[in-house]
Order: C-alpha cells, then structure tokens, then sequence
C-alpha cells in the first residue's frame, strides 16, 4: 500500500484522520471515533508513506528535524492537510482529508444567519471551536458563496491551503504560510496593499496577527479569521487579554466598533453513528453586544444571545438542546460537548 491508496481507502470509509506512526501501526477516524487498522507495518514501511509526500526541500528539512505543515493531493484530486514531526526519535505524520470541493452551507445544515456574514462590506467575523470542529470548511464555505455571488477581490492567507476555489466572479489569490508568504501577519500587512475586499486569515494566533486583522477590518475591509476558542464570550476575552494591560481599553473600543459576529462550532456524532452535525453558538454584534465590549461586560454577552433569536442568534447550549429534542444527538453528547453542562443537565 503507498499513500495515494491509504488515502483513498480512508477517503472510501468516510474517514477524516489518517494518523501514522513508526510503531507499526496506522489509525484513521471515523465519524469522529479513532480506530486502529488492522493490517501491520514495518517501521520502513510506514516512514516510505511519509516521505512519499515530500517534495526534495521538504524531505531534507524533515530529515534535519523539523515538524512540516502543508498540504498534499493525490492523483485522484484528493487534498490532505499534513503534518509530520518527530517523537521518541521517529517519524510520525497527521492527515486531515479535505472534501475534493468546497461544500455548500446547505450540506453543512449551518444556520442561515452565518450567510449574512458573507454579505457584509466591512467588518470582523470569527469562527471558532476546538481542533477538528470544522472551522475551516465554514470559512470555505463563506468565501465560495462571495466567489459565486459577487466580484471582490479575496485574499486568503492559510498555512496550509485546504481548499482550492473554482474561478468565479471574483478574483481569489491564496497565500500558503512558509511558501509564499513568511507570517500571518506579514501577509496581513501586505496584504493592505494589494487592493483586497475580503481578506480570509487561516489562524489568528498571536498579538501581531490579531492587531494587523483588527486594523484590516477597521480599514474598511470584510476579514474572515479562526480562533481555539468556546464561545463568543471567550472569544472576546482571548483577543483583548493578548494585548498589554495599558492597551486594552483602546482595543475594547476597536473590537466594538469592528466585530460584525462570532460562530462557535462543534461537531457531535450523530446519535444513529451515521455521521457528524455541527452545533453551534451564534452571537450576532449588535449595539447592545459592542456596548457590552465596549464596556467590559463581556459576561453578559450570553443572556443576550439568549434574548436575541430574532436576530440569530443562540447560545451553545440552545443549540444543542434542539438537537437532542429532534432525536439528531444523544444526550450524553450533549453534555460532553457542552460549554456549560451543569445548565443543560437541568434543561434536557
């Protein structure tokens, strides 16, 4: 078996994960579930299936001891996003599959809300969430409906690309960290001068990428970013407690005024074992919400999301709720996956 195959077969079972390690052994995840093959390798075996992904630069860096990031698509058009490093003085390798197009908002039962943030001129929009929640196909989303919908210049900065776009009405340029680009904030900044109207950002993850994506959408332009974060009051929290302590009431007052919404995800196995669904925490940025940014009364942002359906918008635990009521999720996944699960066990 090379890598095309593993992949392929992974792909076959609806795989999301492909983990190999020199232990003998390949794991894949399914639906979320982790679960060992149960062919054996030998450890040359599966270094081989490594540096089959490599092009000569990187087989050298990896060779010399550096952890790689970047993406890899077979001869099927099949695109992972990889990571190899090092541990306990082998080789290891992690393979997210990506679907082979971008999936629509309706395939991915969002809510519909999320589409008016695509719509927006200007601003700041967030989707967060932990690791493997699906975060990236929602942006993926977002910029494909703009693609399809309207002509902007996008710029997407990721490290590394996911999905490839399809030409459409607007003009996209992708930038891959390490190859085209050094930073997320380098790319930010030059970004500016590149004449961009949307501006996606793959990962906001320290002081100099956030300020330069805070001053982007303050500049007039529509910028899209990540954070690992589990709701949109922590969302909020995280960004002005990466700035020093003598900024932040500035930047309280810049959040206010640029954050247009935040989308906390989750991706929760079916009850039925027959797939994934994403619930999801939608705070929509009203005048009410940046007031309370603004003021430094972030801990009352839930009781307004929870007043606010008209609008959209609805708390992790709102969400989460219906999906148990409508037979879709379990109960105990619920409160596993919960942000607050002490207050959903009373209400469920």
């Amino acid at each position: 078996m090379n890598i095309n195959q593993l992949i392929e077969y992974s792909r076959s079972q609806n795989c999301s994960d492909i983990h190999i390690t020199q232990e003998g052994e390949i794991a894949i995840r399914r639906f979320g579930k982790l679960a060992k093959m149960d062919q054996r390798f030998s450890m040359e075996e599966l270094e081989d299936l490594i540096y089959q992904m490599f092009d000569e630069k990187q087989a050298k860096a990896f060779t010399d001891g550096q952890d790689l990031d970047f993406s890899y698509e077979t001869p099927g058009k099949i695109r992972c996003r990889v990571n190899a490093y090092h541990q306990r003085g082998s080789h290891a390798a992690c393979l997210r599959i990506m679907g082979d197009r971008v999936p629509t908002f309706e395939s991915l039962r969002l809510p519909m809300v999320i589409k008016k943030f695509a719509d927006l001129p200007r601003g700041l929009v967030l989707v967060t969430g932990p690791t493997g929640s699906g975060k990236s196909t929602t942006l993926a989303s977002l910029i494909d409906y703009i693609n399809a919908s309207r002509a902007e210049h996008i710029i997407t900065i990721e490290d590394p690309i996911e999905y490839m776009y399809t030409p459409g009405v607007s003009t996209i340029h992708q930038r891959e960290i390490g190859r085209d680009v050094d930073s997320f904030a380098g790319a930010l900044r030059s970004a500016l001068r590149e004449d961009p109207d949307v501006i996606l950002v793959g990962e906001m993850r320290d002081f100099e990428t956030i300020s330069a994506a805070i001053t982007a959408a303050e500049t007039g332009h529509l910028v899209f970013s990540t954070l690992h974060t589990t709701g949109a009051a922590d969302t909020v929290n995280r960004i002005i407690d990466v700035f020093p302590p003598h900024s932040q009431n500035q930047i309280r007052t810049q959040l206010a005024s640029v954050l247009e919404g935040v989308v906390t995800q989750n991706l929760i196995p079916l009850a039925d074992g027959t797939g994934r669904i994403a619930a999801t925490e939608i705070m929509v940025c009203n005048d009410a919400v940046s007031n309370l940014i603004r003021s430094d009364k972030t801990y009352q942002i839930d009781s307004h999301m929870q007043t606010g359906q008209k609008e959209g918008m609805h708390t992790l635990n709102m969400d989460l709720k219906t999906l148990v009521r409508g037979g879709k999720i379990t109960r105990e996944m619920a409160i596993k996956r919960s942000n607050n699960p002490d207050e959903l066990m009373k209400e469920i």
